[in-house]
């Protein structure tokens, strides 16, 4: 497996997947896919050898150098490659990214998601808050995460 940066070629396939694991929460559209990359978003694609698509990940960044701020805006993985540690792979190489900018790096995840909190909570994420009913149209509540900054890390 190989993370490289995602190309529009493999919105189609993000599409797929998107609609393989989050059919009950309005998954994303390739607009959605293709608005992210158009504003910039740091997005990777995860590769078999063979070149094919089997997760992918993206994080935001907003604010000035030394002011920065970013969240993580999606992570997937193909169903069939799930268990492999592509999602920690894909995590860890926003949290570099992350880390080169100092900035601290917040998301949002699933209550129910035991999987997904337990990654997070590996890789230095707290729970700050509580977002009721913000998955739409299941009506899931979401926690909201927060890593800090490399700068907040040291000082800290």
């Amino acid at each position: 497996m190989k993370l490289a940066l995602l190309a529009r070629k493999d919105i189609p396939r993000c599409v797929e997947i998107e609609k393989q694991l989050f059919a009950a929460d309005d998954p994303w559209s390739a607009y959605a896919f293709r608005s992210e990359l158009d504003a910039g978003g740091y997005y990777l694609g995860a590769y078999t050898d063979g070149d094919e698509l089997v997760g992918y990940a993206g994080l935001a960044t907003v604010g000035r150098p030394g002011d920065f701020e970013s969240s993580v805006h999606t992570i997937g993985v193909d169903e069939a490659y799930q268990g492999q540690g592509i999602g920690t792979a894909l995590l860890r190489a926003l949290l570099a990214h992350a880390d080169e900018l100092r900035a601290p790096v917040f998301l949002e995840v699933r209550t129910d998601n035991d999987r997904a909190l337990e990654l997070y909570a590996r890789h230095g994420f707290t729970r700050i808050g509580l977002r009721k009913r913000y998955y739409q149209p299941s009506g899931a509540d979401a926690y909201t995460m927060k890593r800090p900054s490399r700068s907040e890390q040291e000082a800290g």
